[in-house]
């Protein structure tokens, strides 16, 4: 059985996470409650629902949370398209 942590998933999700946390400390102030906080909260999401998906019991259910983790990865990247947009 995999540990969390050996999850290659989980770990690049991590890693998003940790990289979207140091671009935001850049954006503007006036971005805190806009911008700045949709993206640090629909990234956190994709490595939370990998987590909670290999914490359960039934494949299915696994999966189901694999796909929401993929509806926040591609959130999240319209997100950093909008601050790339926007400057």
């Amino acid at each position: 059985m995999y540990k969390l942590s050996e999850l290659e998933s989980w770990e690049s999700a991590r890693q998003l996470r940790i990289a979207i946390s140091d671009l935001v400390k850049s954006f503007p102030a006036d971005e805190k409650f806009r911008l700045k906080d949709q993206i640090v909260r629909s990234s956190r999401s994709i490595p939370a629902n990998i987590a909670e998906g290999y914490g359960r019991f039934h494949y299915q259910e696994n999966i189901q949370f694999c796909r929401i983790a993929r509806g926040s990865l591609y959130e999240t990247l319209e997100h950093l398209m909008c601050a790339k947009d926007e400057g």
